[in-house]
């Protein structure tokens, strides 16, 4: 397996970013880009840069479609004893995600519509995205779009290209700790949630740089929004 190329979180870096995307845009037909990495690394910041940036020249051809729309629903998660993992792989609808990357790639000639998780209830609203039929890009990010379980390991097959996006452990950490802390006024739970269940995750999503198109990479100084992924 080769090793994907690293590109710095710059201004030289973001450039490249924006021209491959771009390159996406022109190709023929609907395309879609993943964004990848875990928890905290600034998945969620780096998507709604691109969308920003590419809508100013493709005003109305580019969407943004997170993955976290299909957390399972907080009471489904508190039934089954399930909420201290949320945001584990099996608390995802997984394979309602597949299902519609594949239906984003082959009904191109309907709107389609997403859900969308909100952190300040806690829980997915569904339809909450509209994708309409001359959308031409795809942006989705998510912890697990290169995970190797089934069905996680169908997704990567579905997008063009899939970038991963890498900070640094301590930054990571301290970026996922106030994110926690804006929901939650606890700091020990949001330490506790940060070090505990969110790195057990982390470490199941770092082998999927190895697959990846490229990394991006960048030092925390420049990278310091919290309340992101």
């Amino acid at each position: 397996m080769n090793t994907p190329p690293y590109v710095r979180w710059d201004v030289s870096g973001q450039q490249q970013l924006l021209a491959r995307a771009e390159a996406l845009l022109l190709r023929r037909g609907r395309c879609l880009l993943g964004i990848a990495g875990a928890p905290g690394a600034g998945k969620s910041t780096i998507s709604e840069w691109l969308l920003e940036h590419l809508l100013t020249d493709y005003p109305g051809q580019v969407a943004l479609v997170p993955m976290d729309g299909f957390h399972l629903a907080q009471s489904l998660l508190e039934s089954r004893g399930l909420e201290h993992r949320k945001g584990a792989p099996d608390t995802f609808d997984s394979a309602g995600y597949v299902a519609l990357l594949r239906r984003l790639r082959s009904e191109t000639w309907r709107e389609i519509f997403a859900p969308m998780f909100r952190r300040e209830v806690n829980d997915a609203i569904a339809g909450a995205i509209a994708v309409p039929p001359e959308t031409r890009l795809i942006i989705t990010e998510g912890n697990y779009l290169l995970f190797d379980d089934a069905p996680w390991n169908e997704v990567a097959s579905l997008l063009d290209e899939t970038w991963f996006v890498e900070l640094e452990q301590d930054e990571r950490l301290r970026r996922l700790t106030a994110r926690h802390l804006r929901f939650n006024n606890d700091a020990a739970i949001a330490e506790w949630r940060a070090t505990g269940n969110d790195e057990r995750n982390a470490r199941l999503v770092a082998a999927g740089s190895e697959r990846s198109t490229l990394v991006i990479e960048h030092p925390p100084a420049t990278f310091s929004a919290p309340g992101r992924e």
